[in-house]
């Protein structure tokens, strides 16, 4: 069977179904959300924050951790897609109340509303001291060897969803994502960029009838000079399209005069670059700004 058609059978499976998606109003939501309506999904958006556009969707203003709220929207879904939390490192509290508390209220509230999946947006900062491999792929279920609070709440994010896999049956996908931009940005992205649109079908695929069990993915594209599996992706049903090798002379170019396009030491020893230094990027705090539950972008 081709590529194409497993995709088209991900999208004609997925198709029908009803689908609560939390943090609807960031920019991993946008990639996603025309992806999802595009093969019939039906969602129920989640935010804390009102969307620029409501795509004419039912949108649900609340927190993560208001559990009556969350669970008004997740009766009578099929599935949930958790990407709300805070997406750069932080202070211990922050991480603690958005990132972990949050994905335990989302995955305990789907549980008692009935839902039998759920998708979790983890990120390539769990396993962010991970050694760059010399000559061979980095498996989707490498062990977990965080890099920042921001890791260790992705890593307890997979820890949670293995308990409610293995206590309550439910089926639960963690997508371990990389570096989802428009455009690769750096040297390093050439590596672990995940474009919008495979961003798109890594999720009709995590949703699909062949995402079962408890399982980990990583979420990047076919980059030429990639080390990251695509083997747990295939599996499922993800087929990555994009490659960021067509960005590899302007980011060369631009790397000879824009330090942050460059590759640092950092990318070449470990999975989470610059996050793994001693100042990984930090979450802004603008102070006319509400500060919890911010939605997932993936400065990764």
């Amino acid at each position: 069977m081709s590529k194409t058609s497993e995709f088209d059978m991900a999208g004609s499976a997925v198709g029908g179904m009803r689908v609560a998606i939390t943090g609807a109003a960031g920019s991993l939501a946008a990639d996603i959300i025309p992806a999802l309506l595009e093969v019939g999904v039906e969602l129920v958006c989640v935010d804390r924050t009102n969307p620029t556009t409501d795509l004419g969707l039912e949108w649900r203003l609340c927190s993560i951790t208001d559990r009556e709220e969350l669970k008004t929207a997740f009766v009578g879904c099929d599935a949930v897609i958790h990407l709300a939390g805070i997406p750069l490192e932080d202070e211990w509290e922050r991480i603690l109340e958005n990132n972990i508390d949050g994905t335990q209220a989302v995955l305990d509230t789907a549980l008692h509303a009935g839902v039998e999946k759920v998708v979790l947006a983890s990120s390539i900062h769990a396993t962010g001291f991970v050694g760059i491999p010399a000559d061979e792929a980095v498996p989707a279920d490498v062990r977990m060897r965080p890099n920042t609070f921001y890791g260790v709440s992705k890593a307890a994010l997979e820890a949670l969803g293995s308990y409610y896999h293995d206590r309550h049956a439910m089926d639960v996908i963690c997508l371990r994502i990389a570096s989802r931009f428009s455009e690769p940005r750096n040297v390093r992205m050439l590596s672990t960029w995940l474009s919008p649109e495979d961003a798109g079908r890594l999720f009709i695929a995590a949703l699909g009838p062949l995402a079962t069990g408890f399982r980990t993915i990583w979420g990047v594209s076919r980059n030429t000079r990639g080390y990251l599996s695509a083997e747990a992706g295939e599996a499922i049903g993800f087929h990555a399209l994009d490659d960021a090798e067509v960005f590899a002379e302007q980011i060369s170019e631009a790397a000879k005069s824009d330090p942050l396009a460059a590759e640092t030491m950092w990318d070449r020893e470990y999975l989470g670059g610059v996050f793994s230094s001693d100042e990984p990027p930090l979450q802004p705090h603008p102070a006319d700004s509400p500060q919890p539950h911010q939605t997932e972008e993936s400065m990764k």
